[in-house]
């Protein structure tokens, strides 16, 4: 395995400034990601701060039990105990085969970070993974995409919930979601490492009873050794850890959601894309009401309202309901960063460019519940690149960074071009040329007897000029067929390094790699050493 960087401009405008122009948008973070003095500021902010340390530990104990964590795991959560130890810390939802690659590559980062600043602070430092179990579009989480033909193809388990629950609340159905597994595999090419593969997934799934037990499993098979600790957000024995939290969140509310608001009218003003969706009357927590998780918004008496009006409840019975039963409470995008700091001594988060663009409008949301906002570093991001891929960028002489970024068709068209004498382009363009040539005294006369006519000619050179054109593409056409096998080949890179026009890292899933290269392949990433300034990896395998 080799891997090196590469430099690839970030899309989005905020996430841009972030990493390059950091002094553009300082006022919305409380500490630079990328300076030296970050760190001991940082430590400084976790001693003035109190945390449940044995509770949470004796939390997290239980609940990686029922995953069979492995030992390394079950020695961190003990060491959360020392009053000396932080956390680095990342999220995501509880994605089928840990949903797209970006998943793994967040874990890989929090890895990274871990042995980065353990080394250098002297300090225990956790790797933490919160399972994001609370949510509830099930849309988001069950499926894959497995590549095929010269496409990718949304694989689908046929579970449709009864209820807009949670996903760590939503039971497995056995029978549907093996023979969506059964179907998955059936999609990739027989390896040394398929049956092995396969029978340890199903095995994992027949030990799940929700999709967050499923991924937990799934993630410690990926990474035995490396100490990763998971936590499903969403379990009642974190929820009665979280009520003086919740307390905080539902009385400092209305603070909390102005500030955020503020920010982000300043961002939309200021040219940058606003990925959350916020109003000043949005309580930014969820309700469990009937099985359902009920977004909550304040009225203009002070109330908590279902944003469809399902349920209303006072100030006092909204508090009485984190005090009593804290598991019928739940954060979304805005307070489940705050719950993170309150919970853990977070020595840094690591997001998404997403996750960047709404972290850059919450900090009034932190100073309002009482918290400091932690050190937010962007997470590594890979494209893992094949042998046969590989052979066939350096067979047509593309250099991988610029498949990445752009894609190769038009390469391919231009390819398809220089196999003719002369290009099939050029020689199109040439006829034109003569025919418009040739057709102008017919243009010049009509237009004399009269201005109809006259349009009537240029009409008429139009209409030769798009057969001309339509004959082109079926040349081109027939060419692709004669060439067939290098379209395939072209085909292939597009959609390994380049899929949908984006990044391999938000399409594919860890099937293909893990059948290919062994369950090891992203171990054997994380050994090497990593630097967060990169834009981006490329890992020859």
């Amino acid at each position: 395995m080799r891997i090196e960087p590469i430099k690839l401009e970030p899309k989005q405008t905020l996430f841009r400034d972030y990493k390059n122009n950091y002094e553009n948008i300082a006022d919305r973070f409380n500490h630079h990601p990328f300076e030296e003095s970050t760190w001991e500021r940082r430590l400084s902010e976790i001693r003035n701060q109190t945390y449940q340390r044995a509770e949470l530990s004796e939390v997290l104990n239980r609940m990686n039990r029922r995953w069979e964590a492995p030992v390394e795991t079950l020695n961190n959560i003990e060491k959360l105990k020392d009053e000396e130890s932080v956390v680095v810390i990342a999220g995501q939802q509880a994605g089928l085969l840990t949903g797209p690659l970006y998943s793994v590559h967040k874990i890989i980062s929090v890895l990274q970070l871990t042995k980065e600043k353990e080394r250098d602070l002297g300090k225990p430092v956790i790797p933490v993974f919160w399972i994001a179990g609370e949510d509830h579009d099930f849309d988001e989480i069950h499926h894959i995409m497995m590549k095929q033909g010269s496409g990718m193809e949304k694989m689908t388990i046929d579970h449709t919930p009864e209820t807009k629950a949670s996903v760590s609340e939503i039971t497995i159905d056995q029978q549907k979601a093996s023979a969506w597994l059964k179907d998955v595999f059936g999609m990739v090419k027989e390896t040394e490492h398929t049956q092995d593969f396969y029978k340890e997934m199903e095995r994992l799934l027949k030990e799940s009873d929700s999709y967050s037990d499923f991924f937990a499993k799934v993630v410690y098979h990926l990474f035995p050794d490396e100490g990763l600790v998971l936590i499903d957000a969403h379990d009642p024995a974190v929820r009665r850890l979280e009520t003086p939290y919740f307390n905080t969140m539902i009385e400092k509310n209305r603070e909390m959601a102005s500030g955020v608001y503020a920010v982000l009218q300043k961002n939309r003003q200021e040219g940058y894309e606003t990925i959350l969706d916020s109003e000043l009357d949005d309580a930014h927590l969820f309700y469990s009401f009937e099985g359902e998780r009920v977004l909550l918004v304040r009225d203009e008496e002070g109330n908590f309202r279902g944003k469809n009006n399902e349920v209303v409840l006072t100030e006092a019975e909204l508090l009485k309901i984190a005090e009593e039963t804290p598991e019928l409470l739940s954060n979304n995008v805005v307070t489940r960063p705050l719950m993170q700091e309150a919970l853990f001594p977070v020595l840094a988060f690591i997001g998404g460019p997403g996750e960047i663009n709404y972290w850059s409008v919450l900090k009034p949301a932190f100073e309002a519940a009482g918290l400091c906002m932690p050190p937010v570093l962007p997470r590594l991001s890979f494209t893992m690149i094949d042998r046969k891929t590989g052979q066939q960028l350096e067979k047509f002489y593309i250099p991988a960074d610029e498949a990445i970024r752009s894609g190769v068709r038009e390469k391919k068209m231009n390819w398809i071009a220089s196999q003719s004498t002369p290009r099939i382009h050029h020689l199109t363009e040439q006829v034109k040329k003569e025919i418009s040539s040739v057709h102008a005294p017919l243009r010049q006369k009509s237009a004399t007897l009269g201005a109809d006519l006259g349009q009537l000619a240029e009409k008429n050179l139009e209409y030769i000029l798009e057969n001309i054109d339509f004959l082109e593409k079926r040349i081109n056409h027939s060419m692709e067929s004669r060439h067939q096998h290098e379209m395939e080949q072209f085909e292939n890179i597009e959609w390994t390094l380049h899929p949908g026009g984006g990044l391999q890292e938000r399409m594919w899933s860890i099937v293909p790699w893990v059948n290919m290269y062994g369950t090891t392949v992203f171990q054997q990433m994380n050994r090497h050493h990593l630097s967060f300034r990169n834009d981006h990896y490329v890992v020859y395998l």
